[in-house]
This record gives C-alpha cells, structure tokens and sequence, in this order.
C-alpha cells in the first residue's frame, strides 16, 4: 500500500513539474507594447508604424547571445476590417525580422534587420534599446485602406524559436525564457 502511495505521489509531482514547464512566461519576462502609433507617411502614400516595446531579455537568454547564439526577433502587423457577416477581411499584413548576435573577435553587438541594415553596438543594452524603438515602419499602402472606414489594427513583438539552432529549438519548447513575445497590442484604426 505504501509502495503505491509513493508511486503516486511520484506521478503528481512528475506532473505537476511538467505543468509548470509550460507555464506562459510571467509578466515581468514578457515583451510589452508600450505605445503604438500610426501616422500617414511624408510623402502621404501610406501609412507608417511607430512603436515603443518593453524588452526585457531572461538570463538564459542574454547568456546565449553573449556565448555567440544569434537571437530572431519578429516584428509583425495586421490590419484588418471588421464584418459582421463573415470573417473580418485582411487588408494589410507586413512583418519585420530582426537578428541580435555577438561577434566575439570586436566584442560588438550586432543587430540586423531582415539581412540588410546592420547596426554594431557596444553593449547588448544598447543593442536592445534600438530594437524596442521601432520609427517609421511603412506598413499600409495607400490602396490597402479606404478612407473613412474603421479597422482593427494589432503588433506584437516575439523571438522566433523557429531560427535558432536545433538543439535550442528542443529547449524552447519546454523552457519559457525561450518563449518571448508579446501579446497582440490592438487598436482602432481610421484612415
């Protein structure tokens, strides 16, 4: 009887410890939209995105990046017109791939967006900071939306697990640190 009671307890504990691996990260580890804005674009052509993200960077996390892991941060936005007959139609979508690494040889930060624009930094604070700031993104064409009419617009921030390296790839399935990313940010939106 004991011999049971004990396995039991054993298979409690084993899953109450696997529940709590796959626990959402805590509010503290989470990427935040901080602010959000959409402003038509100088040449009035379109709009464009500016946004202020809360990034906070785990232990683990920071250590990779510093022992040479290249870390994928992905930007995305979508637009869309609500209808109460069907599903709400797409009416823009654009999406941003940031990459954050170490060089060790210049002790440098890098950050570079989509396999472009590449900026170095000094230390990964300010590497981040650059990266929570997002100015001037175009993500609606003139075309995309008609004037006068609502929409629901919505950002998030996430680090794309799906880029690193495949061992790390096992390890951010059961591990939260490696599941940052925010919470759609939605908001009304009035050409």
């Amino acid at each position: 009887m004991t011999a049971r009671l004990a396995r039991a307890l054993v298979l409690v504990a084993t899953f109450l410890a696997a529940l709590a691996a796959f626990q959402p990260a805590s509010a503290a580890d989470a990427i935040e939209a901080r602010s959000v804005r959409i402003e038509r674009s100088a040449g009035g052509d379109g709009w464009e995105l500016s946004a202020d993200f809360h990034l906070p960077l785990p232990d683990r996390l920071e250590e990779a990046v510093n022992r040479g892991v290249a870390l994928y941060f992905v930007l995305e936005f979508e637009l869309a017109r609500p209808r109460w007959y069907w599903w709400d139609e797409m009416a823009a979508s654009a999406s941003q791939t940031w990459r954050l690494g170490y060089h060790a040889l210049t002790q440098q930060y890098r950050l570079t967006q989509g396999g472009g624009f590449a900026q170095a930094f000094g230390s990964l604070g300010e590497a981040l900071q650059t990266l929570s700031r997002v100015r001037g993104w175009r993500v609606i064409e003139a075309g995309d939306a008609s004037p006068g009419s609502e929409y629901q617009a919505r950002v998030r921030m996430r680090l794309d697990a799906s880029m690193l390296p495949k061992p790390f790839q096992v390890t951010a399935i059961t591990n939260r640190d490696w599941n940052l990313q925010a919470e759609w940010t939605r908001f009304r939106f009035v050409p």
